[in-house]
Parts: structure tokens; sequence; C-alpha cells
């Protein structure tokens, strides 16, 4: 009987081999996060990507001095950084002054705050489940580890494409293969990602004395100013419901010592 896998093109066979044959090379086990990650870059490598991008992004996005978001935001990082066991020192915190609801982080301990989001939050300890959540994606090498995910599905697809040749099977094959990662690897490990950073950020601000209750109400009042977002699975992130559902979650395993 064929398998699955002697089923498919040639083209996809020779994708998918060639995939083996680098994670094969670049998995290695995560005893925190409990699973394996494909790391083609360390740590040291991503931050020396990441450098320059910073530099161009403080220059091309206002930054803010005001003491209004500033100091909200000098209070908070230090603690959730050390309580996520990092030398705040390393770290450099920028507030962006931008109505954008959102904020991010960059390898080598950059995190980027925007004024919009800071609006939203209503006190400490929603800016502390934010704040954990960009230092957990630094912590635990989240943008490497999609950095090597992208890098394998384009593998994939040049080593489908050299055999495709200019065939109209050839180039089905290279869509569905291109579908297959966006949709099977790519956004899905991204949504593990966020509720990876959802989880120990939950456990940064616990440390630093904060109240978890507060990252559930932060997101549910999220979910409320939103009009709309796609399905889940064609999404880099999951959705509030299950982001929700997760949070409050942890916050009872990490309540009854779990």
């Amino acid at each position: 009987m064929k398998t699955l896998f002697h089923s498919f093109p040639a083209v996809l066979k020779a994708g998918l081999v060639a995939v083996g044959v680098l994670a094969a090379g670049a998995c290695a086990y995560n005893e925190t996060l409990g699973r394996n990650q494909l790391l083609f870059v360390s740590q040291g490598q991503m931050a020396e990507l990441a450098s320059s991008a910073w530099t161009d992004l403080k220059k091309q996005e206002p930054v803010t001095n005001d003491p209004k978001y500033v100091s909200r935001v000098n209070r908070v990082a230090p603690k959730i950084i050390q309580a996520a066991g990092e030398n705040p020192a390393d770290w450099e915190v920028q507030v962006f002054k931008s109505d954008q609801i959102n904020a991010f982080a960059l390898p080598g301990g950059k995190i980027g705050i925007y004024t919009g989001i800071l609006d939203l939050m209503e006190n400490d300890s929603q800016i502390a489940a934010v704040m954990g959540h960009e230092v957990a994606h630094v912590k635990f090498n989240h943008s490497g580890e999609r950095y090597s995910q992208t890098a394998a599905a384009q593998t994939a697809l040049s080593a489908g494409g050299a055999l495709a040749g200019d065939s109209q099977v050839g180039s089905a094959a290279i869509q569905a293969l291109g579908l297959g990662a966006q949709y099977g690897v790519l956004l899905p490990f991204s949504r593990k990602h966020e509720l990876e950073a959802d989880k120990f950020g939950l456990r940064y601000m616990n440390r630093a004395g904060y109240d978890m209750n507060e990252a559930v109400r932060f997101w549910e009042k999220m979910a409320a100013s939103k009009n709309g977002a796609p399905p889940e699975f064609m999404s880099t992130h999951p959705s509030d419901a299950t982001r929700i559902a997760q949070l409050k979650r942890e916050i009872q395993l990490i309540r009854s010592g779990s």
C-alpha cells in the first residue's frame, strides 16, 4: 500500500526531503518549553541581525520621552526582565509615539511599545502582561525559530522548483507546497509562539508581584475593541477566545503550584 509520502508528486517529495535534511541537524529540545525547537541560528546571531533594524526603527519612528508613558514603562519593565532571569541593564525598552495598538520584541533584548497600546492600559499589571509576553519571545528565541522555519520552507520551495521546470503540474505542486508551508507550518508555529509568550509572560508578572487577572482583563478589552479578525487558522495570532481561555487556565495552574 502506498504511503501518503509516496503518493506526492516528485516535486513535493524533493522539497520535503530538503527540509528533513536541514531539520535533522538543527532541532534541539528546550526543556522549559517541553518541545523541540528548529534553530539554524543562535540568540547572538539573531541579535546581530536585529541590531541594525532596531537602530533604523528608532530613526524612522517618532520616539517619546513623555513621562506620562515613559515613567510607567520604566517602572514595570525592569521588574519583568529580572523576573525572567535576565539583567535589565542588558535590555533596551523604547516608547514610540504612535496610535498603533501594538508592542514588539527584537532579539538582543529590544522591546518597543507604542503609546496607543499604553493608552488602553489601566494599570501597571496590564503593562506587565504585555512586557512579560515580549520578554518571553526574546528569551525563547522565537524570532530565531521563525527565521529557521522560513528558511526551511524556502529551501523546500527551491528544491521543488529545481525539479518542476515550467510544467503546469510542477507549477501546481509548487503552489500547493507554498500554501502547505504557510498554513500548515509557519502560521501555526507563530500561534504557538504567541501562546507560549502568554504562558511564560504570566509567570514573569506573577514573580514580579503583579496581578495576573489583569492580563485577562486587558485581552478582553482588546477583543472588545476589534471589529473582526481572520479565522484563526489563517492568522499569525491565536484568536482572542483561545488566548483568554489559555490565560485563565494558566492562572489556575500557577496558583495551584503546577
